[in-house]
């Protein structure tokens, strides 16, 4: 009599729910993702009749109340506003500014920031406004 030899099973990883798992945590990740949303400044836009909706890639929001400037939520003063627009800009030349100035901000303020944006070459801007209720 002949015995033959067993052959050895090894032992393998199932993977018949790898599909299941990798939508589980998918989806996980969808659920539990919170998108940082714009914060800027508290500001109060003057009143316009007309305006044009700005598209949502390619801008740098600019908020201004008083003297405090926050530029994508991070606060600067007047002096760096230069600096930090040429740095973007350098980056992208398309870029656009939406300035979001409160309307009992100073014309001084105003012009000043007008300037530093034209050191920059930061030439296409835009100025944010409420639409008139009425």
């Amino acid at each position: 009599m002949r015995f033959s030899k067993k052959k050895e099973e090894t032992a393998g990883i199932p993977t018949g729910s790898m599909a299941d798992i990798a939508f589980l945590l998918i989806f996980f990740f969808m659920v539990t993702t919170v998108f940082r949303a714009e914060r800027g400044l508290e500001v109060k836009l003057p009143e316009a009749e007309e305006g044009h909706k700005l598209p949502n890639k390619g801008i740098v929001h600019i908020y201004v109340l008083g003297q405090s400037i926050s530029i994508d939520d991070n606060h600067y003063r007047i002096e760096q506003v230069s600096i930090i627009m040429a740095k973007k800009m350098q980056i992208d030349r398309s870029t656009i500014v939406s300035l979001r100035i409160d309307e009992n901000t100073k014309y001084d303020i105003v012009g000043e920031i007008f300037e530093q944006l034209s050191e920059a070459s930061a030439l296409r801007v835009s100025l944010a406004t409420d639409k008139m209720r009425g």
